[in-house]
């Protein structure tokens, strides 16, 4: 039998990190394996064969789908043609639901297993989609608590594998500052082009207007690995640094929704979450999306533990209100959220979520090759 083929799907910056580790589990224990995917830098470097990177899939909300349909389509054709020609043997979608959910049903209904590795988050949307999910996977690796039960419940095999950012989490043992230990805001806007110009600006002066408020504060730009220092132009007396470092150095945060917010979770740093789009994506969304929070987080707690604000409310006197009791560790405003944060880390499970689901990527490959 020839070595096995998978091909792993990712659409942005998270999904390509979560899909370099499964490839270095996949590669440690599957002699032989041929990785080929979409994905950026962290997957190549892992050994992953790109039929394309991000720059191709990172892009933002309905409206901005639209514009980008002929190339989207293209990528399709390609990817669809690339999973029969190699003779992929298991597609491991990781996310990205608008390019990844037709591709599931694509590899399906071509004989070919299909492990969705970070459920999209259909639960949020409408319970037809959620049954199409249950008939194009074989399984679908979850990552919040609550997936499970809810999935489940409308006919989707699914096993829950804990956070995959409990792995780096349990491996960097530094802790974030406390919050007279030079004082530091740090700004977390995305990691998509289109989030960082839409996003920067206004979290930019929310943090100088906490710095006007306290003597001393220093402002922290989380870069993005895969876009230019173009992007993060007019910083000012803000200095910018690695998602990584401004995690860790943090006192406090003003941040975009998203999978940032649970790291920042769980290295105990307090935020204040904001998040804007293009009118038309949140006019469809609005229609369409049913959950009560935007913020991971809170959707993992099921309350409101951080504060959040959404399209016109992400203004700089806002958020800067919001998060200035956040910077005193003796407001109840701080203590109330680092509990609750605590909360939610106890909630993710277990380190080892890549290597769970690299296991499960090897029961349905020995499946395959049963005669």
């Amino acid at each position: 039998m020839a070595d096995p083929a998978i091909f792993l799907a990712a659409g942005e910056q998270s999904g390509d990190l979560h899909g370099a580790e499964l490839a270095r589990e996949l590669r440690s224990r599957i002699p032989g394996v041929r990785l080929y995917g979409l994905g950026g830098s962290r997957m190549a470097e892992e050994g992953v064969e790109l039929l394309a990177d991000l720059d191709r899939l990172a892009i933002l909300g309905f409206a901005e789908v639209i514009r980008h349909l002929p190339d989207l389509a293209g990528l399709r054709r390609e990817v669809r043609q690339f999973l029969l020609a190699q003779k992929i043997d298991l597609l491991v979608p990781i996310d990205y639901p608008g390019f990844n959910l037709p591709l599931a049903r694509y590899a399906k209904r071509n004989g070919i297993s299909v492990l969705y590795y970070i459920a999209p988050q259909v639960w949020a949307w409408h319970e037809s989609r959620a049954r199409k999910l249950a008939e194009d996977t074989d399984l679908v690796c979850v990552v919040l608590p609550f997936e499970e039960n809810r999935l489940a419940g409308w006919g989707v095999r699914t096993r829950f594998v804990g956070h995959p950012l409990l792995d780096r989490d349990a491996s960097d043992t530094s802790a974030a500052p406390g919050p007279h230990a030079e004082p530091r805001i740090g700004i977390f806007p995305g990691s998509r082009m289109q989030e960082v110009r839409r996003l920067l600006p206004t979290f930019l002066q929310a943090g100088r207007e906490l710095s006007s408020r306290m003597s001393g504060l220093e402002i922290v730009v989380a870069r993005a690995q895969d876009l230019p220092d173009s992007a993060y132009a007019g910083l000012g007396n803000a200095t910018l640094v690695d998602a990584e470092t401004a995690v860790r150095s943090a006192s406090a945060a003003i941040t975009k929704s998203g999978t940032i917010t649970l790291q920042l979770a769980l290295a105990g740093v307090p935020m204040v979450v904001g998040y804007r789009v293009n009118a038309l994506t949140y006019h469809i969304a609005r229609r369409l999306v049913r959950v009560d929070h935007i913020a991971l987080v809170n959707l993992v707690a099921e309350r409101g533990v951080v504060p959040e604000f959404i399209q016109g409310d992400v203004t700089p006197a806002r958020m800067a209100e919001a998060a200035l009791p956040l910077l005193d560790s003796e407001t109840p405003e701080r203590r109330a959220q680092v509990a609750g944060l605590r909360e939610v880390a106890e909630r993710l499970g277990d380190p080892g979520a890549a290597g769970r689901v690299a296991e499960e990527c090897s029961r349905l490959l020995a499946v395959r090759a049963e005669p």
